[in-house]
């Protein structure tokens, strides 16, 4: 058995749909990333689309990204 068969239909809802909400987010934000000039973005293009594309933080990375990493 998994461990997201042990867990409740409830919380394993709210595992999937934030797994969802932040592969969406990163989607979202690496594709607006691809689409700046670097001098659109706050830091280094490279590094953003590094940690968005390796870093699973439940949707905080992308949303940081997306308010704060854009000029």
């Amino acid at each position: 058995m998994s461990r997201l068969e042990q867990l409740s239909p409830r919380t394993r809802g709210v595992v999937i749909g934030v797994g969802v909400a932040d592969a969406v987010l990163r989607l979202v934000a690496l594709r607006d990333l691809r689409a700046r000039d670097a001098a659109q973005v706050r830091g280094s293009r490279r590094l953003w689309a590094l940690a968005l594309s390796t870093v699973s933080s439940a949707g905080v990375l992308p949303v940081c990204y997306l308010l704060r990493g854009r000029r």
